[in-house]
């Protein structure tokens, strides 16, 4: 069996198989003229490019022994058939709003037919309101799919993952408003495909947003554990989040962000050049644990990329927890400690928050699946000191080498704003009662507001005492992690795989 050209693909990345006609141009070369009829297959295969982007190529086997060539077609489509971890059915969101509307579009010319050319079954719901997803899969039957796409920006993912995760807890009796709860692992996987203003969760675990690459990822069957944090108020459930939690500087952007919508993906450039200028504080307490079993720390440049070590190393002892006591939890026997101050940004990630914008993200040595957050805290600085810690987040300097900026980290950690003195109900009381001294501080900016509201994976979360614990592998990807780069990342390496053609 003659292929048209030398192609060597570990069969984890081959997409689909198929009889095909021979090319006329090679059936009419050379001692081939003579012969009568040829039979031909066609191999589709991931091709990897720059940048982490893949793409469907294919290339095309041919020979004059008809039985040859179907023994190859089946022998092939066993050995694809061996793919257990790869998806046949799966329930896929639209967002049609999201980003610059083209969500329908995106999923109808990129990815559907990639989905049908690998066999897969598909039930599609275009969503028409807020939170539709997120209630529909609270009726409909998750447990017959092998995962759930969500085709949108971080909204949209955020609001599958509420669903997927609520309908598991739900399923299995767990209270979410149990901030100590043990959760349940939700082992359907998501899959997304960006469609938004920003695709960070994307970027961040895949190295690149762009459909046809998420969607190949989704066909080979990818699997990337995700840390999942927990926010809640008062022994109340708040929200999930899977990339930032931020408070002050990203918090205020996103406040003023969400009036002028109007503007498009511009008016995070907006606000954040406005909220830059006001340069707010706020004073507060946080409480930390930090996170002692973890390897690592947000300042050793160990990047979490595919089949990480770091990562691995706490999935054996989730595993070793699982089996020894239940998940188990011995929070209230471990150190708290305790920092007081005036701060300008408090984030708390779970990944390195990576986008075009910023490569590297808010963190660089963040894992996806260590059971851990970055904390980072940024103290009341100047103006031109913030901005040169900003400025650090677009280039390969080190964003933690400034003495004003503290980063640890930790498995769950708690805030209280000093002006809700741990009764929200008093807020106001409070704030008309120091806000002269407030306006003190800020002479120059006019201010009207005595709390900041937290950017929670791109959504508003207002509450001035907050209580956030880390899930370790609460939810899987469809996703690898960021490859390594390599000179030739089109080559195939033939010692990594499995069998080859």
């Amino acid at each position: 069996c003659v292929p048209a050209e030398n192609c060597f693909v570990p069969i984890s990345e081959i997409i689909a198989v198929e009889e095909t006609e021979p090319n006329k141009k090679q059936h009419n070369i050379g001692k081939w003229q003579k012969m009568a009829k040829l039979h031909a297959f066609r191999v589709y295969y991931v091709k990897k490019a720059r940048n982490h982007r893949w793409r469907c190529s294919d290339v095309t086997f041919w020979c004059v022994d008809e039985h040859l060539c179907n023994q190859w077609i089946q022998a092939l489509k066993e050995l694809l058939e061996m793919q257990k971890s790869r998806p046949k059915q799966l329930l896929v969101y639209i967002n049609p709003y999201g980003g610059k509307r083209q969500g329908k579009r995106i999923y109808e010319q990129k990815v559907a037919p990639l989905f049908s050319l690998a066999s897969i079954s598909t039930d599609v719901v275009v969503t028409e309101h807020a939170n539709h997803a997120k209630d529909n899969l609270f009726e409909v039957n998750i447990y017959k799919y092998d995962g759930v796409v969500c085709v949108g920006g971080d909204g949209m993912f955020s609001e599958v993952m509420h669903g997927l995760i609520g309908r598991i807890q739900k399923d299995s009796g767990i209270d979410q408003n149990n901030p100590k709860a043990s959760l349940v692992q939700c082992n359907i996987r998501i899959g997304i495909i960006p469609a938004g203003s920003t695709d960070c969760i994307c970027y961040s675990t895949v190295g690149i947003s762009d459909p046809v690459t998420s969607a190949l990822h989704i066909i080979v069957g990818d699997c990337q554990p995700l840390d999942v944090s927990s926010v809640h108020h008062n022994n109340t459930f708040l929200k999930y989040y899977v990339s930032l939690l931020g408070y002050g500087f990203y918090g205020d952007i996103l406040k003023d962000s969400e009036k002028k919508r109007w503007m498009g993906p511009m008016r995070y450039d907006y606000s954040g050049f406005k909220t830059f200028i006001s340069h707010h504080y706020y004073e507060g307490t946080i409480s930390y644990q930090p996170s002692k079993n973890t390897l690592g720390s947000p300042r050793d440049k160990d990047s979490c990329r595919t089949g990480c070590y770091i990562c691995k190393k706490s999935e054996q002892q989730l595993a070793e927890q699982h089996k020894e006591c239940g998940l188990k939890h011995e929070e209230g026997e471990e150190e708290w400690k305790v920092i007081k101050g005036k701060f300008l940004a408090i984030n708390a990630v779970n990944m390195s928050c990576a986008c075009p914008r910023s490569p590297k993200g808010l963190s660089p040595a963040a894992h996806l699946a260590d059971g851990s957050a970055d904390l980072i805290l940024v103290r009341k600085c100047t103006r031109f000191d913030f901005l040169r810690y900003l400025v650090r987040h677009t280039n390969q300097d080190d964003q933690f080498d400034f003495p004003f900026v503290d980063v640890y980290r930790v498995k769950s950690f708690q805030f209280t704003s000093k002006l809700s003195e741990d009764n929200e109900s008093n807020v106001m009381d409070i704030g008309k009662k120091r806000f002269g001294q407030f306006c003190r501080d800020h002479p120059a900016c006019c201010c009207n507001i005595v709390n900041s509201t937290w950017n929670c994976d791109g959504e508003t979360l207002d509450s001035s005492a907050i209580e956030v614990r880390v899930h370790c592998q609460l939810m899987k990807l469809f996703a690898r992690g960021i490859e390594e780069n390599c000179k030739d990342e089109a080559a195939y390496s033939q010692s990594s795989a499995e069998q080859l053609l």
